[in-house]
């Protein structure tokens, strides 16, 4: 039996610029996002560092038009895609090669006014799979009711 090859990237990060929209002859959407991700390492002082890596991340469809709408500068995205290899050749006739993202889905972290507030998420967010804009209903974070303080293991029906 053969190996299953697996391609996936799961990322959260910061957008280090505004999304670029653009749109193909073809009428599909194309959107553009930068993110920045931090490792941390220990330094030569032995003091923990942030090192940032940043990545180029392509979102098709209407979930990129989403981002061109709903994010800017700043704002903490989580990525879920795929890596793609690609070669091309500059204007001075150097070939060239990349490895960019292309998103599955993107899900906006924190609120319309938390750019640059951090990768922790802070409360409801919007997901774009599939190419929807809805706020999670603020209900879903709300704390469940407590069981009585009577309830016996026996009384759990599993």
């Amino acid at each position: 039996m053969a190996a299953t090859n697996i391609n996936r990237v799961v990322l959260t990060g910061n957008l280090t610029r505004d999304p670029e929209l653009r749109s193909l002859s073809s009428g599909m959407s194309v959107c553009s996002l930068r993110i920045a991700c931090n490792t941390r390492r220990k330094g030569a002082s032995g003091e923990w560092e942030d090192k940032p890596n940043y990545f180029d991340v392509t979102v098709w469809g209407a979930q990129g038009e989403n981002c061109h709408r709903f994010l800017s500068k700043g704002r903490p995205v989580a990525i879920d895609g795929r890596l793609e290899w690609r070669e091309f050749e500059t204007r001075d006739g150097q070939r060239r090669q990349a490895v960019d993202i292309i998103a599955d889905s993107v899900q906006f972290l924190g609120g319309r006014d938390d750019a640059g507030a951090g990768n922790g998420f802070s409360g409801p967010s919007a997901s774009v799979a599939g190419g929807g804009d809805v706020p999670i209903d603020d209900r879903d974070f709300q704390s469940a009711p407590a069981a009585p303080a009577s309830t016996a293991d026996d009384d759990i029906p599993f």
